[in-house]
């Protein structure tokens, strides 16, 4: 069996980065961009850092910013609909993984009408045609989304999330400006660095693993564990370090596949309408002590990363160190330990068990899991 990597075609990284984003849409003749950001970005400036660069140098652009933190298919349509309007031939998505998922699902849309549904793209959607261009600005250190070859949007008819795996939809051009996340709340700024580990974690003991996801995985959880409490705290060389980690999270876990801390955190986002990134802080500690069983040298290579002594461990020892670990930096960082804290109900976890069950995310998951098992894990989460 062959092992398959893609990655975005060219990225840029560090403070002001932004700075070749003109240069680039000459170079490429973009002509009207589709501005996808949200509104929160808007008003506290993050996205005008952008569009004064644009209007500097007299970009044509029109500004679409509906978009909740836990996208819709409705959110889509609207998106679509503006950039037929003003006849755009590229994106520029400035914000975090759910405004990049936004303009990657109008992308791709756009050059495959066959799709409008939304519905359809679920899974490994067989487009034809790539994504309209997208150059990706993310403003938080933690989905990768600018990197990867997926996107989630919630079905709000059925109040599921869809995972849509996609290589027709990865950004042509990456600017990874660590500036444009200085303003990020604390909160959120935890939170999507928790997103970040989480990817890490299960990127390197899912099924898929293999010596090129793992390079990365290994490096991002490093520098995640070391640096994500400083970066919370404004630390600029930490918050560079970040930004960096969830990237190379992020090229690992968009080839080789996630695990069953997504496909539950993806029902407590379409449910509750949960931040990503809190969702899976929250869930997993308990999940990496459900796979533990049936990974352990993996978890000893983890702790390894995180700088954490790990010889002379029993295996159920090794496990249980690196969750530990886990679950004191969430703690460290004001991360909520149970689903009740964010308003979930448990007479809910039979039908968020059986969606997670459903999620594509489940079949990369280490150890294989049946109904009563995540019956069993959201009820401890709970």
């Amino acid at each position: 069996m062959a092992n398959r990597m893609i990655l975005n075609e060219t990225s840029y990284f560090g403070w002001g980065a932004r700075d070749v984003l003109v240069e680039e849409i000459k170079k490429r003749n973009f002509k009207r961009a589709l501005v996808v950001t949200d509104e929160t970005l808007l008003n506290v400036g993050v996205t005008n850092k952008v569009l004064s660069l644009l209007d500097e140098y007299q970009i044509l652009y029109e500004v679409f910013s509906d978009i909740k933190p836990n996208p819709t298919i409705s959110n889509v349509k609207k998106g679509l609909r503006v950039a037929k309007k003003y006849h755009c031939d590229y994106i520029i998505a400035v914000g975090g993984g759910s405004v990049i998922d936004t303009a990657k699902a109008i992308g791709i849309v756009f050059n495959n009408p066959e799709f409008k549904d939304i519905k359809s793209l679920v899974g490994v959607a067989n487009t034809k045609n790539r994504s309209l261009p997208i150059i990706a600005l993310p403003t938080t250190a933690g989905t990768a989304a600018e990197v990867t070859i997926n996107y989630v949007i919630t079905d709000e008819e059925e109040i599921v999330k869809l995972v849509c795996v996609d290589t027709n939809d990865i950004p042509v051009l990456s600017i990874v400006d660590t500036e444009l996340m200085a303003a990020m709340p604390a909160s959120t700024s935890a939170a999507t660095g928790m997103d970040a580990l989480t990817h890490a974690m299960e990127c390197y003991i899912t099924k898929g693993a293999w010596e090129m996801s793992d390079m990365y995985a290994l490096q991002a959880m490093k520098l995640i564990y070391e640096n994500l409490e400083s970066a919370v705290a404004k630390n600029r060389t930490a918050m560079e370090k970040m930004a960096l980690a969830q990237y190379i999270a992020g090229m690992g876990f968009s080839n080789v596949g996630l695990g069953i801390v997504h496909s539950m955190a993806h029902q407590l986002g379409a449910v509750y309408d949960t931040p990503h990134g809190v969702a899976n802080a929250l869930l997993l500690p308990y999940v990496l002590e459900f796979n533990g069983e049936v990974c352990p040298d993996r978890f000893r290579d983890m702790g390894r990363a995180f700088g954490l002594n790990m010889e002379e461990l029993s295996d159920k020892e090794a496990v249980v160190k690196v969750v530990e670990a886990v679950r004191r930096l969430a703690v460290r960082l004001n991360i909520p330990q149970h689903i009740s804290e964010i308003g979930g109900k448990e007479s809910d976890i039979p039908e968020l068990a059986k969606k997670a069950l459903e999620d594509p995310c489940t079949g990369g998951n280490p150890r294989n899991v049946d109904i009563v098992e995540m019956e069993d894990l959201f009820r401890k989460a709970f």
